[in-house]
């Protein structure tokens, strides 16, 4: 009897420890998927791991040879069906990061980042303002809710849209906020259409910057301000030094870059397609706190998160792919963080931009 007591103590308890990894432990910040709804999109769940394979190969190619490729849209399209619900289930719903600040929470940082663009596009009720690759919609929300503005994202990712709607419907705010799947390189909207713009770490999956920044130029009003926060390597970036070409490498590959620009570059790629330049400036330097901490999970937190995912692989309820897409994830993280430390990275090299009235001189 005794032993048998014994057995159904700890089988209680194993059950009890495997709720809490799955239905609690690791849940978006703001009740977004648990693990085990990590279903990589809308990727067949026999075909994750051959996606994963197929992506993993094509981002390993030369740089020279993405800048050129027609098939970086598809590989991002790719890379977010993968990576799409894992990001839900450990970072929240805003996929960017945020300078950290004394005192505040991770949530409360990345809610300040997002609404320091509300201010700095003069974004207020009655105006349409367009978000640059949305995601599944976090800023959006903050945005929308902050300003009174109507807010219109599109994402390359249809996957996306459908978690974007329903975040926007789960927040009340499905009236201000739409969601339109398609390519920021080619966006579906009219000349003149909108009162502003914005972009939180999106356009950098652009093979050329000067593309989606023309389209940007395009679809807004003269007099309109689109301000963006850009993935750049630094001044403190040497191409001739392996321990930055190996950060840089690796934050490309795991991201679904196909090159990270230069700091000096942005400003004069805005200016080519016809925007003024107001303001341009790194908001992760000093008094900004590290950025990157958030990514210093440590190796048992890893682990955890790992074991969890290649349980959740066995027992089919996670298809077989996830354990190396959440591998994937983990090494960027370290070729972030590694140069965030030695600042030869920043994911938030703002530039804010104006399109001219007729008759300004640009």
């Amino acid at each position: 009897m005794e032993s048998a007591a014994l057995m159904w103590s700890v089988a209680a308890v194993t059950a009890a420890v495997f709720f809490w990894f799955v239905c609690i432990m690791g849940s978006a910040e703001v009740k977004g998927k648990r693990a085990v709804d990590l279903k990589m999109g809308s990727i067949r769940r026999d075909k994750v791991q051959d996606k994963y394979k197929q992506y993993w190969s094509f981002f390993r190619l030369p740089i020279e040879t993405l800048n050129s490729s027609e098939n970086v849209p598809a590989f991002v399209d790719t890379f977010y069906n993968l990576v799409t619900d894992i990001y839900e289930w450990g970072w929240g719903q805003s996929f960017h990061f945020s300078p950290s600040l004394p005192g505040r929470s991770h949530r409360d940082a990345t809610r300040i980042h997002e609404e320091r663009v509300v201010d700095l596009i003069n974004a207020r009720p009655g105006n349409r303002i367009l978000d640059v690759g949305c995601g599944v919609g976090g800023p959006m929300r903050a945005i929308a809710a902050r300003s009174g503005s109507d807010v219109v994202g599109i994402t390359i990712n249809e996957y996306q849209v459908g978690r974007a709607r329903a975040h926007n419907r789960k927040a009340g705010l499905d009236g201000a906020c739409e969601v339109v799947c398609g390519n920021f390189l080619q966006m579906p909207f009219g000349d003149s259409a909108f009162d502003g713009a914005y972009s939180i770490e999106a356009t950098c999956h652009a093979p050329r910057l000067e593309d989606v920044y023309a389209e940007i130029y395009r679809v807004l009003k003269p007099g309109a301000m689109y301000v963006s926060y850009e993935w750049v390597t630094t001044g403190l970036y040497r191409a001739g030094d392996p321990e930055h070409v190996e950060a840089i490498h690796g934050i490309e590959r795991g991201d679904a870059l196909p090159g990270l620009r230069s700091q000096d570059q942005i400003a004069e790629v805005a200016r080519r397609v016809g925007f003024e330049v107001i303001e341009e400036r790194d908001l992760a330097l000093p008094p900004a706190g590290p950025w990157w901490n958030r990514l210093k999970m440590g190796r048992l937190a890893y682990w955890r998160n790992h074991i969890l995912v290649s349980i959740l692989t066995i027992l089919r309820i996670a298809p077989k792919g996830v354990v190396e897409v959440h591998e994937m994830l983990y090494e960027t993280a370290r070729h972030l963080t590694r140069g965030g430390e030695m600042g030869i990275f920043t994911p938030m090299h703002m530039i804010l931009c104006r399109k001219p009235i007729d008759g300004d001189d640009n």
